[in-house]
């Protein structure tokens, strides 16, 4: 039985292994090996004021496997929600997977149910947001089947915080925000810190160089690597053919790694690869945070046409975790950045019902105090609210 400080995690039962590292990450003890430099700037801050005294500690998870899954003989889901009283003002998280369209009802119906069980907050971990590369329409007809998921979604009921968190990573497009209406707080994290990490344990992690298979995916993700050598490669019409050429930068003597928010067939990244090799890079990587793959396409880089160094994917889809046990594949899990961006020092609720339990917390009235919020942009940092997203 969760305590009135857990916090109550459930997920889907293609995303157990996930919610079970979660929950074993922020065990009771409050020990967290894997924390962001945004994460630790943020709670410095917020530590050096009195008016957060007690309010910034660890919290302990429960994982709760009390959902029934099963289904009718039609095929619909028949749901139901074991001990569901507990909920009644605890902070909810539900760890979902869209992976397939088959799952996704069912998950909308836990989703719109949770809230209306008196959760005190509720928040959506959806690593993979499925349509995201369908966000816009080139010609009269076509959907864009992202605003579509988007408005699904947008359907949450408030809780007696405000609004659901709904938490998503390496989005496609980062303006699909806009796709949420006001009763959603949709928060875009990324992965790229886990990469960051193995970068560091590389053994000639003085001599890389980060690549973009397109301008694209240069804008969205070059901030992350301050310092890098940048090697941006774009897709070109030779005939009836698309080769990849390298636009800008010289991969040269390097180890070059290729960086992307997903990957499907994976044929313009084997190009790009193709394409640093035969311009001298002495070795090439790979990160994706989704690896799609349909129909098993993830076997053509296991054979030796274009020789990949490491391909690190995250566990953000299902089916990852048995890609990862063929070379060149690497596993990074997700929980470790979960965990960071959302429970450790998870503001405790206050048994008083003070502004401590809203989703603001004020400033000091003392000046000094105040000072100390600075305004910063990336963080949500400022002097008059610190938002506790």
């Amino acid at each position: 039985m969760a305590t009135r400080s857990q916090i109550c995690l459930f997920s889907h039962p293609e995303m157990e292994v996930v919610a079970e590292k979660i929950a074993r990450t922020c065990s009771a003890d409050g020990k967290h090996e894997f924390v962001s430099q945004e994460s630790e700037m943020l709670t410095r801050h917020l530590s050096r004021s009195s008016s957060f005294k007690g309010a910034l500690e660890p919290r302990s998870v429960c994982f709760k496997k009390s959902i029934n899954w099963g289904k009718f003989n039609d095929g619909f889901p028949n749901l139901f929600i074991n001990d569901v009283k507990e909920i009644a003002g605890k902070d909810v998280i539900f760890l979902a997977s869209f992976h397939s369209p088959q799952v996704i009802f069912e998950q909308l119906g836990i989703m719109y149910a949770i809230p209306r069980y008196l959760a005190r907050s509720f928040t959506v971990i959806l690593p993979y947001f499925p349509t995201g590369t369908m966000e816009r329409v080139d010609k009269e007809g076509q959907i864009a089947t992202a605003k579509t998921l988007a408005a699904m979604l947008s359907h949450i009921p408030m809780t007696s915080r405000g609004p659901a968190q709904l938490v998503i990573f390496d989005i496609h497009a980062l303006q699909e925000r806009f796709y949420f209406s006001e009763n959603v707080i949709p928060r875009l994290e990324s992965a790229i810190p886990l990469l960051l990490r193995e970068m560091r344990n590389l053994g000639d992690k003085n001599n890389l160089a980060i690549a973009f298979p397109d301008d694209g995916a240069h804008k969205r993700f070059n901030s992350f690597f301050p310092g890098a050598r940048f090697i941006i490669c774009s897709k070109i019409r030779d005939g009836d053919q698309r080769v990849v050429k390298i636009n800008e930068g010289d991969p040269m003597g390097l180890h070059v790694i290729i960086v992307d928010d997903l990957i499907q067939t994976g044929g313009t990244l084997k190009e790009c690869g193709r394409a640093l090799l035969k311009a001298g890079a002495d070795k090439i990587s790979a990160y994706v945070t989704h690896a799609v793959f349909p129909k098993d396409s993830w076997k053509s880089f296991t054979g030796d046409s274009v020789k990949f160094e490491n391909f690190w994917i995250t566990d953000s889809v299902p089916h990852s975790t048995q890609i990862a046990q063929h070379s060149p594949f690497k596993l990074l899990s997700l929980s470790d950045v979960i965990a960071d961006t959302l429970l450790v020092n998870m503001p405790k609720a206050k048994d008083r019902g003070d502004k401590a339990n809203g989703p603001y917390i004020r400033k000091a009235k003392d000046n000094n105090n105040a000072s100390e919020l600075v305004d910063d942009e990336d963080l949500d940092v400022s002097m008059e609210e610190v938002h506790l997203e």
